[in-house]
């Protein structure tokens, strides 16, 4: 389907976008004056793909985005390229390796950000979310990610617990992340076909959702505060798995 025209802005969501190669890039917005040697470099990938590069006043960029939070880099492009399940379950190595993590009403574009960017340098595939209460991959989520977003594949689903289901039919374990998971996190195999499920701000992941885990995890933890927020959680869970999965092998 044809996809809208969006706005990025920050120097990282703009320029993975250039190198990720994932969608159009309209024109980008680069501000003269201090810094703009380190701007440069942007001028220089977008050129390289005759991507047309406008060097304006900072308060134009300010302007065009909203707010000044822009970090003097801005683009016009086309829309995130979201997917869908089955190109998520293809993009893995092989049958016995495939990965993917599972977000269960994540809302906040910073935690939602950051969940992407542990994901994408963990080397997990893609991350699925439902399409009602989910933060979408919008200009705040890539800048949270360090533009991580730009390289990671998403998929938004109708149903979470139908995915769930599809995933065991194809093979897929799935662990859910909770406070009160019968096994600790360091104890779980988190090895083979694997979907990891960590649940949004509030109330962590939905009874439906935790029925359809095939067992839950708990972060083993000492101190009064009650949990980890969302994308901490998901940083401790992803890289636990990656230190099974790939770490360990190599050391």
């Amino acid at each position: 389907m044809a996809k809208e025209r969006a706005l990025l802005w920050g120097y990282h969501p703009v320029y993975e976008a250039l190198h990720a190669r994932r969608r159009r890039i309209h024109t980008v917005y680069l501000a003269k004056g201090p810094g703009a040697g380190r701007r440069q470099a942007i001028a220089d990938a977008a050129q390289r793909d005759g991507v047309p590069v406008q060097w304006v006043a900072p308060e134009n960029i300010t302007t065009l985005v909203g707010h000044s939070r822009h970090q003097d880099v801005a683009a016009a492009v086309e829309g995130y390229p979201v997917c869908d399940l089955e190109e998520i379950i293809a993009a893995g190595e092989n049958a016995d390796t495939r990965w993917v993590v599972l977000l269960d009403q994540v809302v906040d574009p910073q935690n939602f950000g950051a969940i992407v960017r542990t994901a994408h340098c963990a080397g997990v595939p893609g991350i699925v979310a439902p399409k009602d209460r989910s933060a979408p991959p919008s200009a705040a989520a890539s800048k949270a990610s360090a533009g991580a977003l730009e390289h990671m594949r998403v998929a938004y689903v109708t149903n979470l617990v139908a995915t769930m289901q599809t995933l065991k039919e194809r093979g897929f374990w799935i662990a859910g992340a909770d406070r009160e998971g019968e096994r600790c996190l360091y104890d779980a195999d988190l090895q083979g076909a694997l979907a990891l499920v960590i649940g949004g701000e509030e109330k962590g992941l939905r009874p439906l959702v935790k029925r359809q885990c095939d067992y839950m995890v708990a972060i083993p933890q000492t101190g009064a505060l009650g949990s980890l927020n969302a994308s901490a959680a998901a940083a401790v869970v992803i890289y636990e798995a990656f230190r099974q999965r790939v770490w360990s092998t190599k050391h």
